[in-house]
């Protein structure tokens, strides 16, 4: 049987611990994944006990009270706070989803938070997202059009428009690339559902006139064809999207071309 040993500088090592001030009431723990690039040392798991009555109720809030009251050197991304902007994603309680929609108290034992996996670490819960954003500028995330554009907007009917639903809302926050077996492997060459969900919503808009161009931009071993249907997508996608339809439908227009 083969085994598998992970580097030594990846080994996850315990970190400190910071109980909660005396009286306490809701006394919870919240484990937090931490690494420091400058230091040269493991990533480790610090371990904070806080008072819920001292926060607000989402992991968003816990975070922002460890990082304001006890430990200012955490580091983390957000800015919303309303699910909108993505910038909080994170794998909390083994999900990937946003911290600032996810209440504490939806949560069983420990809170644990880590990054979204599979992706380079800059910092504590920062991820490198330079691969990411630039697989989504790889899809021309934009209106092509070939004809004088008109002297208003360009218009849709209702009907084309409702194509167009459960494809905008997309907020790019990688919950559901970085829960992609198949984007693990294959990030390199593989778009992942966050792209592809993106080159459908262009694909499926009934103003855009670069069809053809944008099919052959997807015509590749890799590019489309790693989904496997797999669905973690779906699954963990918290503005309720599912990507794994939008690839489906792509690979049926590549389908129907050839006919």
């Amino acid at each position: 049987m083969a085994e598998f040993t992970l580097p030594k500088n990846s080994k996850i090592q315990p970190g400190k611990t910071v109980s909660a001030a005396a009286g306490a009431k809701r006394a919870r723990k919240v484990v937090i994944y931490r690494w420091d690039p400058d230091t040269g040392e493991n990533p480790r798991l610090d371990t904070f006990e806080i008072d819920l009555d001292k926060c607000g109720p989402m992991v968003l809030d816990a975070i922002l009270y460890i990082k304001n009251e006890l430990d200012p050197t955490v580091t983390l991304r957000r800015s919303c706070r309303e699910g909108i902007c993505g910038s909080c994603a994170m794998n909390i309680d083994g999900t990937n989803t946003l911290a600032c929609t996810t209440a504490t108290e939806s949560i069983k034992g420990d809170v644990k938070i880590y990054p979204l996996p599979h992706m380079p670490v800059q910092k504590d819960l920062v991820p490198d997202l330079t691969h990411f954003f630039a697989q989504y500028a790889s899809v021309q995330p934009w209106l092509k059009t070939d004809t004088a554009p008109p002297d208003r907007e360009r218009l849709q009917s209702k009907d084309d428009r409702a194509k167009l639903d459960g494809l905008y809302e997309c907020i790019l926050c990688a919950c559901c690339s970085t829960s992609c077996p198949s984007y693990w492997w294959n990030s390199d060459r593989y778009l992942g559902p966050a792209a592809l969900l993106q080159a459908y919503r262009w694909l499926a808009d009934s103003r855009d006139e670069a069809t053809g161009e944008r099919l052959d931009n997807l015509e590749d071993p890799f590019r489309l064809y790693r989904c496997h249907t797999i669905m973690n997508c779906a699954r963990t996608c918290p503005k309720g999207l599912n990507p794994a339809k939008a690839i489906a439908e792509i690979k049926k227009m590549m389908v129907s071309r050839t006919l």
